[in-house]
């Protein structure tokens, strides 16, 4: 606990009136959040990328925005660092009632079960009266993880096909009807029907058990790193991209997928 109280002093020394960082003594809430969006999508591309080494340094960086808001909060009069440890203790005692408790838990999937069945409960005494199963998704989240957690929030009372094949069907579903509306010439429809197969391929995703933002990541890894090898290629052979034909650069993608690229 030494090394954070040094770095809440840091912190405090950043933000003071006299002396002081004149960009952190600039931050707000909202315009801090771009930079922990971005921490943590490092934290994440560390661990993917499988450079370990480099991820006390990516969390140092998530935990430092953790208490850039608590010194504002504090500055404020809200709250501080403490409430916010404090916070989370209580909730990790309170929904791991088969550790701390007397409750028990077979598997990670019961444990799951019972900390949605905790949050729901959550919501509901925090709202009072109607709530929906939907309540808290946060807007913020990327498009495709959203999607996700609203389906998984939606299954969670028995909306949802019962196998991976009613998800299948929505899908092709889905795609016939932006066929029919790309036919039409409709943009606001062709809008609105892809938005619809692309949440449908997210759910074809949950079914089959894939996490749909990682499996778009890899895709774009994937792309980026073969796409670089038909790039390096057009360039070795003397030639320039955009005057390759798209045969050449067809088979120059193909030999980057049999390299494993």
């Amino acid at each position: 606990m030494a090394d954070l109280a040094r770095l809440r002093q840091i912190m405090r020394r950043l933000r003071s009136a006299d002396g002081g960082c004149p960009w952190d003594l600039a931050q707000t809430y909202a315009s801090l959040v771009p930079h922990t969006l971005e921490e943590a999508f490092e934290v994440a591309d560390a661990i993917e990328q499988g450079q370990l080494g480099e991820l006390p340094g990516e969390l140092g960086d998530l935990l430092f925005q953790v208490v850039f808001y608590s010194q504002i909060a504090e500055e404020e009069g809200r709250f501080g660092l403490d409430d916010v440890v404090g916070g989370i203790e209580a909730k990790l005692l309170a929904r791991h009632p088969h550790v701390f408790g007397d409750a028990a838990a077979s598997d990670a999937a019961a444990v799951a079960d019972a900390w949605e069945a905790g949050k729901a409960a959550e919501r509901r005494a925090k709202r009072g009266g109607t709530v929906s199963e939907l309540d808290d998704v946060a807007l913020a989240l990327p498009a495709l993880t959203r999607a996700r957690k609203l389906q998984k929030r939606a299954a969670r009372v028995g909306f949802d096909w019962p196998d991976a094949a009613g998800a299948w069907h929505k899908l092709h579903e889905e795609v016939a009807e932006l066929e029919t509306a790309t036919a039409a010439g409709e943009p606001r429809a062709i809008e609105a029907e892809l938005g619809d197969l692309l949440f449908s391929v997210v759910n074809l995703a949950r079914h089959l058990d894939v996490d749909p933002e990682a499996a778009l990541r890899g895709a774009s890894a994937r792309f980026e790193r073969r796409f670089r090898h038909v790039e390096a290629s057009v360039a070795a052979a003397g030639e320039r991209l955009d005057d390759t034909p798209l045969e050449r650069l067809d088979a120059l993608w193909d030999e980057a997928k049999r390299q494993g690229l």
